[in-house]
């Protein structure tokens, strides 16, 4: 059931969403101080790419003050706007019945695109 629905959710629309993450990936990491926030993109993109059967832990590491600091920066950097048009994407899709699996998983997407810093993908 998870393949047919990332083949759904990727032919309407995790595609562009994930390509959009990897574009932004590379131009954060044409700076070296935007190197860790381009590999925390990434993550975002292979979550957007197939959400469904993916779910996102917390990393034995994730309690560490470099964590906290860099989630508060990526705040401000992206990350809200991002986990916006996640929720706002998830609220439209959780309109009808047949869309609210995509919409818990723009959810998903919106909670890992607000602190993707101690955050690991399985």
């Amino acid at each position: 059931m998870n393949l047919f629905l990332n083949i759904i959710w990727i032919v309407f629309g995790g595609l562009i969403i994930a390509i959009e993450y990897v574009v932004l990936s590379i131009v954060m990491m044409l700076t070296i101080i935007g190197i860790p926030f381009g590999l925390q993109t990434i993550k975002l993109a292979r979550v957007a790419l197939v959400p469904f059967g993916t779910k996102i832990l917390d990393s034995p590491s994730s309690n560490g003050c470099i964590c906290l600091i860099m989630n508060v920066i990526w705040l401000f950097i992206g990350g809200i706007p991002i986990a916006l048009s996640h929720i706002g994407f998830g609220i439209l899709f959780c309109i009808t019945i047949i869309g609210i699996p995509f919409g818990i998983q723009h959810f998903k997407l919106a909670i890992l695109a607000l602190i993707p810093f101690g955050k690991t993908i399985n």
